[in-house]
Formats: structure tokens, C-alpha cells, sequence
């Protein structure tokens, strides 16, 4: 697929067949149980814990809770392995925990006379809870309990580390109970695209879930949150719980929530939206002028906007020539139809031959004011961020919030990352997204031009199939974004990329395994996603080449989506 073809990076075949474990899924700790390890939340520095090479210690921060909290960090072929050998009974079955951050983290244990378990999770920016069980032998009275990193990954941090159980002998720590809903759940503010959320603290509560429309979508440690990410003029239910080492609470009573109305020209964005790549050139694809494009797609993204001598600036030259003496004028008439019909027009910026680079203060600035200029001059309602050479996350993240500090709320940011850059959330596209996600739309990953990766659950899988569609949007769901700020990248047709074409029968099956939970293949999400955005295409030249079948097919089904 010419201007918008993925250069493949390889993922590591020694690490991908590593992370390949089973996570398994356990029950809350009885009332009775006791936490068998000891210093579990490091409170006493590494005492009890032995740590190889030398590679663990104690620090101040980041902590869960209490006032110290364990950081390993894996050096050559060391993976930062940290140990304690546990007292346990016989015939008895025991729950293992831990709360873990920062680079790739594994939690499990050995010498248990049955079956070893181990657990992990990719690296993460906040605290996630790890969790297993196991079940000791009939001669077992010590097991041995070990986290460690990876090699080459960056250091992880562990705290409140639990083994529980029936006493061993050797527990200090008490189990904690579940603690009870939060009251006082109100709505403290909202914008075009947020709400924002306060409630009463929870005693015994170590941190809380917020759930719109009864789906998970953030965890915080405090009394209020904002979810971003939302459609404009919409209302949403939201409801709060309260989480410890013990489990979760019920859910608070709900409130709803609405969404001011939009400021920029047109429509608010609806629910479920098509996004579809317009050529401002001849490939070989349909000729299309905008007003060709077809009704289905509610987000259309003229590619591209062309770098200039000035670093990080951009401008957009419409290629009349090539598209049979379309003029600019003509141009800014059909986008301003297309925004009165409801749709959004947005200039992309990047795709495989483009050479835009923001790396300091100076291109940030150049980036925001040029796209803004380009904005202004032709009425685009925003920018794609499809830099398929990498970017600085830094720096691209100053010039978007520049640029929306200019256009103001109703400003669209889209980004179409390749597959490798958003496996992991210290990767710098998902770290972007992450940074800007109160005022970022959607994030349209490329299912195609891909080697096999990882999904959410660990497995690899390869492109072409409803799998991985499903088990790499995961990452993204179960990362930080919101469900409405994904969708799913796919080719038009099997000339629109160089590998990677599903049916459209494939991409509705993965919208529904995600949105309703039907449709799935082997890998099943760990919950629905019913505010999923839709899915995006390359392109709507390529569309209509092949008789707009991708566009009548997915679209219907996409604005019909829960």
C-alpha cells in the first residue's frame, strides 16, 4: 500500500515465546486465611527476601501502600529474581499475590509437591494486581515464592506481596476484608468530551474502579477521576468501587453523567465511527474527489500533509494535477459539505514516505502552529498522527496540547500506530496516547503489514484472523484508553496493503467479540467493550475500487454497534 505501508520491526522470538504463560484467574481469600510471607510490603528492607545479583532493594517511591515498596532491576542475563521461602500446611490451597509496576513483572512459586504456577503482566505505569493459586502436596510444608523481571526491561517494583492461606507457622499479616461500596458518588464536571467524578472515601480501601455504562475504565487511588474520551452531547451512567488485597466491592449506586455539547462546526462525533484515509494522490486506487467519498465514513483524513525546510512544520498542497484539476477551492467547498452532512475532515500528518520530525521545544512549537495554520486555511476540523518513523513522545505530546490550546475542544486527534507500537505502554505511540488521552479521539492501530505480536493474554498470534484483531486491541483497552478511544485498522481491500487483508465478515466479528462479547475466536477479552469507537481503513480510494464493499459492509454494522 504505497504512501501508507508499515516497514515491519521485529518483535524478540526469545521474549515472545517466553511471555507465553497462562494467567490464571482465583477466587477472593477466605476470611479465615492469613498472609503466610513475611515483610511483604518491605517495610523491613529486604529482610526475609533474598534477590540475585544483587539487583533488588527498597525504595520510598513509587509505594502502593505503607512506606516502602521493593525495585529489582534485570542487568545481562540476570532477570532480578527476588525470593522467600514460605511456611504452609499440607493438602491446602493458597492464593498468591502481589501488586506490581514498571517493567515486565513475574509473580509465582515453586516446591509446592503439585503443580508450579507463575503469573505476569507488561510493563505499567501504575500499580496492577497480580494473582494465582496453587495447592500444596500432601508431604509439602514450605514452598519458595519469587517475582523477577526480564531480560533487557526496565526495572518493576513489587508490593504487598500475600500467600493466603491456612497458617503455615510463619504469617504476620492478617488478610484484609473487602471493603464496603463508596458513597457520595456525584458528577463534579464535565466537558464536550469528559466527565469528571468525585466520591467518599472508603475505609480498608486501597484503591477504587470506575465503571461507565458497566464497563471498567479507569482505576485511581483517590476520591475523584475524570474518564476522557467521551462523545459529545451523550449521556453515561457511572458507578464506583472500592478495591484492597481482598477483592473488590459491590458498585456504588449510579449517576449519569452528560457531556456538554461540541464547539466546532457540524455534529458531535457519533458513538461509533468509520474513519477512512482519502488520497490527495493517484496510486493506481479510485480517483476521488472529497465529495466522492462514500456516506458511510464519519471521519475522513486527507493523507498528507508535506514537511517543509522549517523542523516539525508541515503544510498540505492538494495535488490537482493528479486528481484531474481539482482546485483548492473546490476542495474547501466539499470539506465544508462534508462537515454539514455530520462528518469530520482532518488532515494526516506522516504515512511511510513522510519525514516530519518533533524532537525539542522549537518543533513542538513548529508542529502546533503549522497544523493550526493548515487547520485555519482549509477548515480541517483537526490532525492524524501517522509518523511511521517514530516519534518522541515528549515532544509530540507538548505539540498537541499546543494545538489544543488553539483549536480548542472540538479539536479531533486521531493516530494509527503500527502494531509493535503499541504493545507495550513504555513504547512512545502509547505513550503519547496515554499523555494526551483527555483530548485524544481515537487510536486506529494497523492490523496489517505485520509480523506476529503479542496479545493481552500473553499468546502470539498472527495477523489475518479475529484473534488478533481482539487479543492486540486488548493491550490498548486493558492499557489505559478508553474502549471509545479505539478502533480497528484494516485495508480497504488486498491491494490496499501489502498483507494483512481480513474480510469484512472478520472485522465485524472482532467488533462484536469486543462490544457484545459474540463473534470471538479462541481468545475471549477479559470483559466487553461496548463503547468500542469502530474501526478505521486504507482507503477510501481502495473502497471504491472494490465497489465500496468494505465501507457497505463494516459501516452499517460499526453505527449499529450497542
Amino acid at each position: 500500500m504505497s504512501p501508507h505501508r508499515r516497514s515491519l520491526r521485529f518483535w524478540s522470538g526469545a521474549v515472545t515465546a517466553a511471555l507465553a504463560l497462562t494467567v490464571t484467574t482465583v477466587g477472593q481469600a477466605s476470611a479465615a486465611d492469613v498472609n503466610n510471607a513475611r515483610n511483604a510490603g518491605f517495610e523491613s528492607g529486604l529482610s526475609d527476601w533474598t534477590c540475585s545479583a544483587g539487583s533488588g532493594t527498597t525504595v520510598s517511591s513509587p509505594v502502593r501502600t505503607g512506606t516502602a515498596a521493593l525495585q529489582a532491576t534485570p542487568s545481562g542475563q540476570d532477570n532480578a529474581r527476588c525470593a522467600q521461602t514460605v511456611r504452609v500446611k499440607p493438602n491446602s490451597t493458597y492464593t498468591l499475590g502481589a501488586w506490581v509496576r514498571g517493567g515486565y513483572a513475574y509473580l509465582g512459586v515453586t516446591g509446592t509437591g503439585t503443580t508450579d504456577v507463575s503469573t505476569w503482566t507488561p510493563d505499567s505505569s501504575s500499580w496492577k494486581q497480580l494473582s494465582t493459586s496453587f495447592t500444596t502436596g500432601s508431604s509439602t510444608t514450605s514452598v519458595t515464592v519469587y517475582t523477577h523481571g526480564w531480560y533487557g526491561q526496565s526495572a518493576y517494583y513489587a508490593d504487598d506481596v500475600s500467600v493466603f492461606g491456612p497458617d503455615g507457622g510463619g504469617g504476620t499479616d492478617p488478610g484484609p476484608t473487602i471493603p464496603s461500596a463508596p458513597g457520595g458518588l456525584n458528577v463534579s464536571g464535565t466537558t464536550s468530551s469528559s466527565v469528571s467524578l468525585a466520591w467518599n472515601a472508603v475505609s480498608g480501601a486501597t484503591g477504587y474502579t470506575v465503571y461507565r455504562d458497566g464497563t471498567k475504565v479507569t482505576a485511581v487511588s483517590g476520591t475523584s477521576a475524570t474518564v476522557t474520551g467521551l462523545a459529545a452531547s451523550t449521556s453515561y451512567s457511572f458507578q464506583v468501587t472500592a478495591t484492597n488485597g481482598a477483592g473488590e466491592s459491590p458498585k456504588s449506586a449510579a449517576v449519569t453523567g452528560t457531556t456538554n455539547k461540541p464547539n466546532g462546526p457540524g455534529p458531535a462525533l457519533p458513538k461509533h465511527a468509520v474513519t477512512g484515509y482519502w488520497q490527495n494522490f493517484d496510486n493506481g486506487a479510485t480517483v476521488q474527489k472529497l465529495a466522492d467519498v462514500q456516506e458511510q465514513y464519519d471521519i475522513i483524513a486527507v493523507a498528507f500533509a508535506d514537511a517543509t525546510s522549517t523542523p516539525g512544520a508541515v503544510t498540505f498542497n492538494l495535488d490537482s494535477a493528479g486528481l484531474g484539476g481539482y482546485t483548492v477551492d473546490q476542495f474547501k467547498a466539499d470539506i465544508r459539505a462534508k462537515q454539514a452532512a455530520g462528518k469530520k475532515v482532518i488532515v494526516s500528518v506522516g504515512g511511510e514516505r513522510g519525514t516530519v520530525a518533533v524532537n525539542d521545544a522549537a518543533s513542538a512549537a513548529n508542529f502546533a502552529n503549522s497544523v493550526y495554520a493548515v487547520m485555519q486555511t482549509y477548515g480541517f476540523d483537526g490532525v492524524d498522527i501517522d509518523l511511521e518513523n517514530g516519534l518522541n513522545a515528549t515532544y509530540m505530546t507538548q505539540a498537541l496540547r499546543s494545538l489544543s490550546a488553539k483549536a480548542g475542544s472540538s479539536l479531533i486527534i486521531t493516530m494509527a500506530p503500527q502494531t509493535i507500537d503499541m504493545q507495550s505502554t513504555s513504547n512512545s505511540y502509547f505513550q503519547t496516547a496515554l499523555n494526551i488521552k483527555d483530548i485524544l479521539t481515537v487510536v486506529n492501530m494497523q492490523y496489517y503489514n505485520s509480523g506476529s505480536m503479542l496479545g493481552c493474554d500473553g499468546k502470539v498470534y498472527s495477523q489475518g484472523s479475529v484473534d488478533f484483531l481482539t487479543a492486540l486491541a486488548c493491550i490498548q483497552l486493558e492499557g489505559g484508553l478508553a474502549p471509545s478511544q479505539v478502533g480497528l485498522g484494516l485495508p480497504a481491500s488486498t491491494r490496499g496493503a501489502g498483507s494483512g487483508y481480513v474480510s469484512p465478515t472478520v472485522v465485524n466479528n472482532a467488533l462484536d467479540c469486543l462490544a457484545k462479547g459474540t463473534g470471538c475466536g479462541s481468545f475471549k477479552p477479559p470483559r466487553i467493550y461496548p463503547g468500542l469507537r469502530g474501526a478505521m481503513t486504507w482507503s477510501t480510494n481502495w473502497d471504491a475500487t472494490a465497489g465500496n464493499a468494505w465501507s457497505n459492509a463494516v459501516g452499517p454494522h460499526v453505527h449499529g454497534l450497542p
